[in-house]
């Protein structure tokens, strides 16, 4: 009997409250690495109306002018005038940073001595910034090999804030919100239902100035340049049948710090899977790459998007548990949903003999450490909106597929030997 259901995910703009934390964050964060990539970074920021808090823990050789780039940064998204009740220029910004603890730092500080290429003996030396578990997805719904509704979501977010910056929409601002309900036969999506966007606008446009009548131009400017441009190249379209909501309490003027607090680390569903994938409960921006709630959610990434790209599986989901101090996983887990080819007890094994999954490990492979730096300075900052995972406009470590062939030639020898 087959089985209809729905299933929803939601992505927000830059321009959010949270989500200007969580590029605040990682903007310091970029700083900080690039001067020093063996800063140790915790950076926590908290914004309202008029108002940016940066705190956490931090230790650094760098030094860097916190002020000056919160106030690039908050530019950058799009807040410059005071008439929005939030400004680049005129918000206050207080620090109060502390040092990161010793107890914590301990289980980690040989990471100063590692090498680019290191021994066995040396990446089991660097312990897990912290306990936790960490969980990694991927299927094959889409290109970039992510659950159609929160790539989706993603993509109108995106366009909703390019045709701001770009002056198609000038009367958009910039705080928004997008959710897209995607309809589903027997796990594979088949239609969208339902498309809802919320986004910060100006009072009026041009020399409209009723409410209902600002909503309807509004309705009409983001279903022609915003929605439909994003599926342009998608087998699944918004038909007849999809609702389309727009601002649903009638307009969004008051929105960003002025509208709602802000905090890092609050959009956690949103940076991963939209809620179709487990999630460890770890925020991602403003930690340095010590941070397993940040390096081994990456890693968990590449596992299961390169057994999804080797076709091992339709869909993959990759749980990592660690120890604070402890190098090697507590535990690892691997679950396909019955889309295996092959049994997830030897699949994990196959996992266990390919990919690096210590701390340091992970941090080498992907060279966490040193990227901003040959990034010109930016590349935390730029996952820290729009999600960390299927970024086909970023060059991602941990969403390259380069095990995808050594997962299939371990998968043919397995097959064959089982078949003498």
């Amino acid at each position: 009997m087959s089985r209809h259901y729905l299933f929803t995910s939601e992505s927000v703009t830059e321009g959010h409250p949270d989500k200007l934390c969580d590029q605040i964050s990682d903007t310091i964060l970029d700083a900080l690495l690039t001067h020093d990539p063996y800063s140790r970074v915790a950076a926590e920021v908290v914004v309202n109306t008029g108002l940016v808090l940066i705190t956490g823990e931090i230790t650094s050789s760098a030094q860097i002018n916190f002020v000056d780039l919160v106030r690039q940064k908050i530019a950058e998204i799009g807040y410059t005038d005071a008439v929005n009740g939030f400004s680049a220029q005129s918000c206050s910004i207080l620090i109060a940073l502390d040092a990161q603890s010793s107890d914590i730092a301990q289980g980690v500080d040989t990471a100063h001595e590692m090498r680019e290429q290191s021994s066995d003996e040396e990446l089991d030396a660097v312990g897990a910034g912290d306990q936790g578990l960490m969980f990694g997805f991927a299927c094959n719904e889409t290109p970039e090999l992510m659950p159609l509704p929160i790539s989706l979501a993603h993509r109108i977010s995106r366009r909703l804030a390019a045709v701001r910056k770009t002056g198609q929409l000038p009367y958009l601002r910039p705080d928004g919100k997008t959710q897209v309900t995607v309809a589903y036969e027997d796990g594979k999506p088949v239609g969208i239902d339902t498309i809802l966007v919320s986004t910060q606008h100006t009072p009026t446009i041009e020399n409209i100035t009723d409410p209902a009548l600002v909503q309807s131009r509004i309705r009409e400017d983001l279903w022609e340049m915003v929605v439909l441009p994003i599926f342009s190249d998608l087998e699944i379209k918004p038909s007849q049948k999809t609702r389309f909501l727009v601002n649903p309490t009638g307009k969004f003027v008051i929105g960003g710090p002025q509208g709602d607090a802000g905090l890092t680390g609050r959009k956690i569903i949103v940076d991963t899977y939209g809620g179709y994938s487990r999630h460890g409960g770890g925020a991602f921006s403003g930690k340095d790459p010590t941070k397993v709630d940040r390096s081994a959610a990456y890693a968990c990434r590449h596992v299961a998007k390169n057994i999804v790209a080797a076709g091992l599986a339709e869909k993959c989901e990759v749980q990592i548990s660690y120890a604070i101090g402890v190098a090697r996983p507590v535990s690892i887990m691997l679950e396909t949903f019955g889309t295996g080819t092959i049994d997830d007890d030897r699949l994990l094994e196959m996992v266990q003999q390919t990919f690096e999954l210590r701390p340091a490990g992970i941090i080498q492979e992907f060279n966490l450490q040193r990227l901003p730096a040959e990034r010109g300075g930016r590349f935390y900052q730029n996952v820290a909106a729009y999600g960390h995972f299927g970024r086909p406009d970023l060059d991602l470590p941990w969403e390259q597929t380069n095990k995808a062939e050594v997962l299939k030639a371990a998968a043919g020898q397995l097959l064959s030997s089982a078949t003498r």
